[in-house]
């Protein structure tokens, strides 16, 4: 009996199911839905007039099997080693002095299309390794050619451009390369005599080149074939802007581009000025981000508190390697003299210290003379100081891409490291702009408030001493230039 009345069932429901399918059939055609229709009822493979289905199905599977090549690429790219780019044997015997073991991402990526003679826009994130992604195939090109005023690579601070000539001098010297920094500050005879030299590499801040190519006879670079921007977001903005393009319309228009740097804007008329030609973009890293290997916290600070806190931070990383930064050069001073009075080997980095007084700190900190410097942003590019344990954001910057260029002074070549910073109550609109652009909430780090406490008389007595000092230096300041 149950079986029966099973099978009446199972007509009676086949019926109704039917007898639905049906109608649905119907609503579906009368609602202009044919295709949905078709997928639903039939589920058979689409005939020729159903393009529309086959053609998002095969851009789907095409855009998968781009994706994949893509990734396979950059892993093949991984797995190179410089030999494989066919470099000269003297730009192989200096990588391999310099102790470059493989090349970095921005490195293996970039290297094949810049030897190739295309122009590249290469993003990655600081300490990756970008000056010698630059430097090598320009080498490989005037290995051959030998000519001088042969490239140009323009940066934003003085500090960065020394930096970039050593580099250089490291990789070229198989080869007899003649390499010179032309930067406000020095010199402008001296200058001009190294020019006279005919180098082949100049490496230049924008405002002295542009001096001397009004001012030096003799020098042009009318026959120049490689052009580098270094920190390429800083030299595209306004404040070189008026600079830059004097230069791009003095230098010949047929040539080859580079910009690099760790956050580069992708505005049209930025890149158009820059006269870029069918530029190969290599990104390593999302538009802006830190390194994996980096600790990023902050510290809540009260009113008035905010050297007791810095005090504090370095009696716990004594002995260690501290950059920090402040806003202003005024800051940079106090705080330096503050940590030297409290017995801290600290030294001041900023733009209203000469030239000579500026190379000088960045060497005593490099070579561990000295375990803390205190800088401004001028040390916030680009800086490749091989082992800083700590960057201290004294001062919150104003701008986010500043904030990432400071932090990017540690953790870098793959090393760990921290930053800590110090956060005022007029400071926290800025630190929500930055964990936007980072895309991470900065863990709060809390202090041990009986040594914050058991310090803070000590500090600001040491901090009325500062100021005390630096008002005397400034005073007798003027008075020297009056007599």
């Amino acid at each position: 009996m149950s079986s029966i009345s099973s099978a009446r069932v199972g007509k009676s429901h086949k019926k109704i199911t039917n007898k639905y399918l049906s109608d649905l059939k119907k609503k579906l055609s009368a609602s202009n839905k044919k295709k949905e229709t078709k997928q639903i009822l039939n589920p058979e493979p689409a005939s020729d007039s159903e393009d529309g289905g086959k053609d998002a199905s095969h851009d789907d599977d095409e855009e998968k099997q781009i994706e994949k090549k893509k990734q396979e690429q950059e892993e093949e790219n991984l797995k190179k080693s410089f030999r494989d780019f066919g470099l000269k044997d003297d730009i192989l015997e200096a990588i391999e002095q310099l102790n470059f073991d493989k090349p970095t991402p921005i490195q293996a990526q970039s290297l094949g299309p810049a030897l190739e003679g295309r122009d590249i826009i290469g993003i990655a994130q600081t300490g990756s390794g970008k000056t010698a992604a630059f430097a090598i195939p320009i080498l490989q090109a005037l290995w051959e050619a030998q000519t001088p005023y042969f490239a140009c690579v323009l940066a934003p601070t003085r500090e960065l451009a020394y930096q970039i000539r050593e580099t250089f001098d490291a990789l070229g010297s198989n080869m007899g390369l003649r390499c010179c920094t032309i930067v406000g500050g020095m010199d402008m005879m001296e200058q001009a005599r190294e020019l006279m030299r005919k180098p082949h590499v100049i490496v230049a801040t924008p405002g002295r080149l542009m001096d001397h190519l009004e001012n030096t006879k003799g020098f042009s670079l009318r026959a120049l074939k490689f052009l580098v921007m270094d920190e390429a977001d800083r030299l595209l903005e306004l404040e070189f802007g008026p600079v830059l393009d004097k230069i791009l319309q003095i230098i010949p228009r047929k040539r080859t581009t580079y910009l690099f740097s760790a956050t580069l804007t992708s505005k049209i008329d930025k890149l158009q000025r820059a006269s870029l030609h069918n530029p190969v973009k290599v990104a390593v890293n999302s538009k802006y981000s830190t390194v994996e290997t980096l600790i990023q916290t902050l510290m809540v600070v009260p009113d008035g508190f905010k050297n007791t806190f810095l005090i504090y931070l370095l009696n716990e990383y004594v002995g260690k390697s501290v950059i920090i930064f402040t806003r202003t050069c005024a800051h940079a001073q106090n705080i330096s003299l503050l940590g030297r009075i409290l017995g801290f080997s600290a030294i001041p980095l900023h733009g209203q210290l000469s030239q000579a007084q500026r190379l000088g700190a960045l060497n005593k900190f490099k070579s561990g003379d000295k375990s803390i410097l205190v800088a401004t942003d001028v040390a916030a590019r680009g800086l490749d100081i091989p082992s800083v344990d700590l960057v201290i954001n004294y001062d919150i910057p104003t701008d986010s891409k500043a904030y990432i260029h400071r932090v990017g002074r540690t953790a870098r070549a793959g090393r760990s490291g921290k930053s800590v910073s110090l956060v005022t109550q007029y400071d926290l609109e800025l630190i929500l702009r930055i964990e936007k652009v980072i895309n991470m909430k900065l863990p709060k780090e809390v202090p041990n408030k009986n040594e914050i406490l058991a310090l803070h008389d000590s500090v600001d007595r040491a901090s009325a001493e500062s100021i005390r000092q630096v008002k005397q230096f400034h005073s007798n300041r003027k008075i020297r230039r009056g007599n």
